[in-house]
């Protein structure tokens, strides 16, 4: 066992390259590192099947969507421990979402020193100077290994070398300063891994997960059958016959009967959550985080359908896809839904139509103080044949139609005497219900990308209530919904004041 300060040195330089099947770095985990399985004690860390993979495939930025409790959290924990203390100077850090998780990875992290082979070495090479709920530092290496939570001032000021962001997709307040932040302070040829089981097709892994072709990030898929324990103990033909998804499953991927038996159990006892927390492939797990209250299907083929917009302006904030047929008037309606104007806070977004069939032509978005949300509405209105506006007047509204008398626009909708679209919990569910029915009928009519996506994130939470997924944001939703809803409602007074007219001539 080497305790020599000068032999550590020596190992870190290699750790990537290959003897046989192995990297250095796997021989040195396996050989010195212990865990704690579920089950027999302390064991010598042996790569299953996930980690082998991950091994393999990992680059200096990865991202990895995965089952739960396939080990990957563990192996990365074990490469960073490996890395910190054969290479000096080095900092690691892994970032958990809870206190809880924090101390459980720390656990890992400091089992693995305190159970190496050898104890001269941590009398050696290795002696720590400091050791607390959080950190190991190795003085004679001037390394350091921390485990912290993901707050906003998590490795602020550090200069990281190891960057491990563990359950991102459940990092408070949706996690994008914290990860920001992390990410500044990692230096070019350090290595970066964002971990995270799914939590919806909405938020920062999410997001990351999409774009990770255009970041430079791999892309890791672990899912659950990678875990050898998720399995009963049946006997032969008990679990048969197989549902055709079961069947689709099992060919597919070559599982056994004492797999399909263990997945039935846990979907039986997990429900909707378990396409989430045992994921089976990359698109479904996002999706299983909420039951989404538009179709899907309908959401696909307006996507497919969607063209793209003939004119964008102001760094796409306006983008126009049918320009205002000139020569008509009273044409178009424009749905607005209003907010602050933080950039921190929602979105204010006003969604175009075509009163006659409901077609979306133009969409507004962005972070608008309430004046300056007046003035772009007005100049669309303008644009869009002095275009009827119905802007919803909880909250910010008020402020939004005040502004919008003085810049002498006239054209505004009212209901029961009052300017202004109302929001309320007798509306919200009609107007949700209308445009889901629109986009099932008419799924061509809608073409914004930010709002499908926003469609796909708009789900019934535990109360029953449709809203935006946790991260998400359902501005264009709503917007969209109070133009289609005035749309509705307009069309039935013009059907009864026609009505009236052919009783008048009957008469």
């Amino acid at each position: 066992m080497w305790t020599d300060l000068q032999l550590v040195e020596q190992l870190g330089p290699f750790l990537d390259q290959r003897m046989g099947e192995e990297t250095v770095r796997d021989i040195l985990i396996r050989s010195l590192l212990k865990i704690r399985p579920k089950k027999d004690g302390l064991k010598y860390l042996k790569l299953n099947r996930a980690q082998r993979e991950y091994s393999q495939r990992c680059t200096q930025r990865n991202i990895v969507l995965k089952a739960r409790q396939v080990g990957i959290t563990t192996y990365i924990a074990a490469r960073f421990f490996i890395q910190t203390i054969t290479r000096p100077g080095t900092l690691t850090l892994q970032v958990a979402h809870t206190e809880e998780s924090a101390q459980a990875l720390f656990n890992i992290v400091h089992r693995f020193w305190q159970r190496l082979p050898n104890s001269r070495v941590q009398r050696g090479a290795l002696i720590k100077s400091r050791s607390n709920i959080s950190q190991i530092v190795f003085p004679k290496l001037d390394s350091e290994y921390r485990v912290v939570t993901a707050d906003e001032d998590a490795g602020r000021g550090m200069t990281i070398h190891n960057l491990h962001c563990s359950e991102i997709s459940h990092w408070p307040r949706g996690g994008l300063d914290t990860l920001a932040s992390l990410r500044a302070g990692v230096v070019p040829e350090g290595e970066i891994v964002l971990e995270s089981t799914a939590n919806g097709a909405a938020g920062i892994f999410y997001e990351e997960w999409k774009k990770a072709a255009e970041t430079g990030y791999t892309q890791h898929f672990f899912p659950w059958w990678y875990e050898a324990s998720y399995k009963e103990d049946v006997k032969k033909g008990t679990v048969r016959p197989y549902t055709d998804e079961e069947s689709e499953l099992a060919e597919r991927h070559g599982l056994t009967e004492k797999q399909i038996a263990w997945r039935r159990t846990r979907w039986q006892v997990m429900r909707g959550r378990a396409p989430q927390e045992h994921a089976e492939d990359a698109v479904s797990c996002f999706l299983a985080s909420g039951e989404c209250v538009f179709d899907t299907a309908a959401i696909e083929q307006a996507a497919a359908r969607a063209g793209k917009a003939s004119e964008s302006q102001d760094n796409g904030r306006l983008q126009i896809w049918f320009p205002p047929n000139r020569g008509g008037q009273w044409q178009y309606i424009i749905g607005v839904d209003t907010a602050g104007g933080g950039t921190e806070g929602d979105y204010s977004c006003a969604q175009v139509i075509e009163r006659r069939m409901g077609l979306q032509c133009a969409e507004l978005h962005g972070h608008f103080p309430p004046y300056e949300l007046a003035q772009r509405v007005v100049s669309l209105g303008r644009l869009y044949e002095n275009a009827l506006v119905a802007v919803e007047r909880n909250n910010h509204g008020y402020g939004v139609l005040a502004h919008l008398k003085d810049l002498h626009y006239e054209n505004l909708y009212e209901s029961g005497g009052q300017e202004g679209w109302l929001t309320s919990v007798v509306t919200r569910p009609a107007m949700i219900e209308n445009l889901a029915a629109v986009l099932i009928a008419q799924p061509e009519l809608f073409h914004s990308p930010r709002l499908l996506g926003e469609l796909k994130t708009f789900v019934r939470h535990a109360d029953g209530h449709g809203g935006a997924a946790e991260g998400a944001h359902d501005d264009c939703v709503m917007a969209m919904a109070i133009a289609l809803s005035v749309r509705r409602e307009d069309a039935g007074r013009v059907r009864r004041r026609d009505l009236g007219m052919a009783s008048l001539s009957v008469g």
